[in-house]
């Protein structure tokens, strides 16, 4: 292949519970990239649609984790990268990853796929830490694994994937403000107390062992952050209304995507994920900001060739 169009799709990092490990890949939205073999040497940004993202390789998240794909490969080629951006920069719900993710991907296969998903991350990981101030694979890794991941160690870095349960949705609602996620890190504290440590890593075990039992109700009682909901959730405007009205209606939970500001609900079915779409729809119509919500599967695929 000289050239290859994909999807990288928007992912769900933390899950509540899972701070900095813990991630989901969503369906239906996401971004749409164009790379091609060129024979000029090097990683060249040519395009980018949607959003005004630099051009310039070393200042563009997809252009530093391709960089660092390229050094280590050392292809007797370049790459020409078209980015048509249609999950907005400092959502929550992965864009940086996406474009990362997605630069990484497509070079692989028009490489002959010489390197694994772990190792793709790992290249990806660059770019995030231009978006974020710090390299973290929890929106990465669902969108390059699909389903549900767990980034098990950094160094070295072992990403787990976790099944997903047939019935379970994801509705998201997307405020049109922007939290960046370096100031979303800023806030947080340096020092935890032992009892919050203790419910945080017994909701995470709990978590895992619901999504490989299929248990619903388990996995609904595990969906609670009492180390890092408590501060970002001040940075998002009726965070607490959505939260309560979503899990009054049926959600399982609901908590905040990433570093916000959007938000996101996990049910049981399409019906209820639907349901909950409209009742937090409801709820933050009267807030006078401008928003847009979605349901959708989880992604078990992720990236995809179209």
């Amino acid at each position: 292949m000289k050239d290859i169009k994909i999807f990288s799709p928007a992912t769900v990092a933390n899950v509540s519970c899972g701070f900095d490990v813990l991630g989901f890949c969503l369906d239906t939205v996401g971004d749409e990239m164009l790379i091609r073999k060129t024979e000029n040497k090097g990683i060249f940004i040519t395009k980018i649609e949607g959003y005004d993202l630099p051009l310039k390789t070393e200042d563009n998240v997809a252009g530093v984790s391709a960089l660092a794909l390229y050094e280590d490969a050392k292809p007797n080629c370049g790459f020409e990268i078209e980015i048509y951006k249609k999950i907005k920069p400092g959502s929550g719900i992965g864009s940086s990853s996406a474009s990362a993710s997605g630069a990484v991907y497509a070079i692989n296969e028009l490489l002959g796929k010489p390197y694994n998903k772990t190792q793709l991350t790992r290249f990806a990981m660059k770019g995030e830490a231009l978006a974020s101030g710090s390299e973290h694979a929890d929106n990465i890794a669902p969108a390059l694994f699909g389903g549900f991941t767990l980034v098990k160690s950094t160094t070295p870095l072992d990403i787990l994937q976790l099944p997903t349960p047939s019935e379970l949705y994801a509705t998201i609602i997307h405020p049109q403000i922007e939290v960046k996620t370096s100031e979303a890190r800023a806030i947080l504290p340096n020092h935890i107390p032992l009892k919050d440590a203790i419910t945080q890593w017994s909701n995470v075990g709990s978590l895992v062992h619901a999504l490989h039992i299929n248990d619903y109700e388990l996995l609904g009682k595990t969906l609670n952050d009492v180390i890092v909901e408590p501060y970002r959730s001040q940075l998002i405007p009726s965070f607490d209304a959505v939260k309560k009205a979503a899990i009054s209606i049926g959600a399982l939970g609901c908590g905040i995507s990433g570093s916000g500001p959007s938000i996101f609900a996990l049910s049981k079915g399409q019906k209820m994920a639907t349901r909950v779409e409209n009742t937090i729809h409801d709820v933050y119509s009267k807030t006078g900001i401008d928003f847009y919500t979605f349901t959708c599967k989880i992604n078990t695929e992720g990236i995809k060739v179209i």
